[in-house]
């Protein structure tokens, strides 16, 4: 079930939780680990979003964020999208 919508203005702090779904694995490999992030990073750069603190555990990721002026959803969707892609195309080609 989704989480209801959050209240989010540029500087707002959130604790955000991102888990595979059904609890699966996030990550299999330190590949995939230096992957999420060189993202997380990326991306917060490029939308302003300042990030405090982040564990990235194999199934699970909590990642501590003041939200930039595009907001904490445009941020999550670039950061989750993208791995996500990457991380099924490694498993598409048998890398995993």
């Amino acid at each position: 079930m989704a989480c209801q919508a959050r209240l989010d203005a540029p500087g707002t702090l959130h604790h955000v939780m991102v888990r595979g779904v059904e609890r699966r694995r996030i990550v299999n490999d330190e590949q995939d680990l230096k992957e999420f992030v060189a993202r997380l990073g990326a991306v917060a750069r490029e939308t302003a979003t300042s990030v405090y603190a982040w564990a990235l555990l194999t199934n699970h990721a909590h990642i501590l964020l003041s939200s930039g002026v595009q907001g904490l959803p445009k941020f999550m969707r670039r950061l989750l999208t993208g791995y996500a892609v990457t991380y099924n195309m490694a498993a598409d080609s048998g890398e995993v």
